[in-house]
């Protein structure tokens, strides 16, 4: 039978909102203890807006680490939007939330992958977290703020 109620979407839609619910905590309070975001998206997604030349540089996909150093984080309910430092250049980003692919917090090895915006599978959402990675993450010395880093690590193959 087909699934009409599209359970799929509704799962997908709910994960989501628990990366808006740890933006929102952290916008409104800090980051607490070791916590820190991996935070992929799609850079050409509808609505969001990227500085020209991280566009260039990323035209699909970009990951960006909110720890040490991001500003201004606002949550809305379809966005939400932060400062960050690149090339010693503060740079707002603005990121639907459809945009993202995938959200990892490695200080407690959680890590979340979404569907492509033209509905391909990345990764089946809500699939438990790639431990292994998450652990080599948490024991390695941390990044440097504000980098963009690769994300592969932390997919499915």
């Amino acid at each position: 039978m087909k699934d009409l109620l599209r359970y799929d979407k509704m799962v997908e839609a709910a994960l989501r909102g628990v990366v808006r619910e740890a933006l929102a905590r952290t916008a409104a309070k800090g980051l607490p203890g070791a916590h820190h975001f991996y935070i992929t998206f799609r850079t050409g997604f509808p609505g969001l807006s990227l500085p020209d030349y991280l566009a260039r540089q990323y035209p699909d996909e970009m990951t960006v680490v909110l720890e040490h150093q991001f500003w201004d984080l606002e949550v809305l309910e379809d966005r939400f939007s932060v400062t960050l430092s690149f090339q010693n250049r503060p740079e707002r980003l603005v990121i639907p939330f459809e945009a993202i692919t995938a959200f990892a917090d490695p200080a407690v090895k959680f890590g979340l992958q979404f569907q492509g915006a033209a509905g391909e599978l990345d990764g089946a959402a809500g699939a438990p977290p790639l431990e292994r990675e998450l652990e080599k993450d948490s024991k390695e010395p941390a990044e440097k703020p504000g980098e963009v880093v690769a994300l592969d690590a932390f997919r499915k193959k």
